[in-house]
């Protein structure tokens, strides 16, 4: 059965552009191509797409507007489609939260050289969200912020994600008490995307969220995030944590690379680590999980039930990494617990 996907983008061009390559590949279904909203919302109704590829900035009704109302009438797998910059990024994250399962920037016109490349990653999207456990946004649950009953302030939790993983990663550290262990957060996101995620992340949680600039020293009650560009390290001197950023080159495929995340901690953390892997495409943070499982560490990972998409917690739960598989639901109270559990 090919996948039906539905393309909404006011720009004919960009339109045309994203046609022509949902047209090339034999396991997709071009069902149609909306200019706005209104034209879209007839076509949905008609072919009932299994993927729709969706413009942020519309005239009239806007993506987000449109993306809302769809997801309460007829929830459907979106990729948003936008200029991916820091302007940009609190659309995304806002688009992310009303129920998005992923984004993609917009192909560049006039540009030959990543044409094949720029294809092959919106394919692998297209394909990946036609696959994904939907739900509908709901409300937060509500939050249990007593402080934990811990004295060991070497434990350090590392959290990984992709797809899906902004509001998983919301959703398990809006649980997080203030005295919580230092935590690490590694996720796929483009670079100025993790800046304005932070600040949110900040805004919603008990503990202090920001983006890491390297060299900070790692402190209870703080959450630290990988900038878009940078692999992000925990190395250990004089008895204390401390931050690297790296440069370095891709990491199964992504930087920032939860394995590389992951495998600091089996480092310098060990058996005072606690990891966390989360819904998202690929493998990443699989081998790195092993690591740290060998080195001691108490591991997490996220049931396929409530995976977006269940392709990293997978891998490492089939490699035999994880401590323990939680639903998303469970995730923040199961870590919390192990943490106290680990300083009786």
């Amino acid at each position: 059965m090919r996948i039906k996907v539905l393309v909404v983008d006011d720009s004919a061009l960009i339109r045309q552009i994203l046609c022509e390559i949902i047209r090339a590949d034999p396991a997709l279904l071009l069902v149609g191509s909306a200019p706005d909203a209104h034209v879209a919302k007839r076509l949905v109704k008609e072919f009932c797409p299994d993927v729709i590829v969706l413009d942020i900035e519309m005239p009239k009704v806007d993506g987000l507007r449109f993306l809302e109302v769809m997801m309460k009438a007829m929830p459907t797998p979106v990729i948003m489609i936008s200029s991916l910059s820091k302007q940009k990024a609190d659309s995304i994250l806002r688009a992310l939260e009303l129920g998005a399962v992923d984004y993609m920037a917009k192909p560049k016109l006039g540009i030959s050289s990543g044409e094949a490349e720029y294809s092959k990653i919106l394919i692998q999207k297209i394909k990946a969200a036609a696959c994904s456990t939907l739900s509908s946004p709901t409300s937060a649950r509500e939050c249990q912020h007593a402080e934990l009953r811990i004295s060991n302030s070497k434990i350090v939790i590392g959290i990984g994600a992709s797809t899906g993983g902004a509001e998983a990663i919301k959703d398990v550290i809006m649980h997080f008490p203030r005295n919580a262990p230092a935590t690490v957060i590694s996720l796929h996101m483009p670079p100025g995307f993790t800046t304005s995620y932070a600040q949110r992340l900040n805004q919603l949680c008990e503990i202090t969220v920001r983006e890491a600039t390297g060299d900070e020293k790692l402190l209870p009650g703080h959450a630290y995030l990988a900038p878009g560009n940078r692999h992000l390290i925990v190395n250990k001197r004089a008895g204390n944590y401390y931050l690297q950023l790296d440069d370095g080159p891709k990491v199964t495929g992504h930087k920032p690379s939860v394995d590389v995340m992951f495998s600091s901690l089996a480092t310098h953390v060990k058996k005072h680590a606690v990891g966390v892997l989360l819904t998202g495409m690929g493998k990443d943070g699989a081998k790195g999980m092993l690591e740290m499982k060998l080195a001691g560490a108490i591991n997490f990972c996220q049931d396929e039930d409530s995976s977006l998409i269940y392709g990293m917690p997978r891998v490492a739960t089939e490699m035999g990494a994880a401590t323990y598989v939680e639903s998303l639901n469970d995730m923040s109270d199961a870590i919390l617990d192990t943490i106290e559990a680990m300083n009786s």
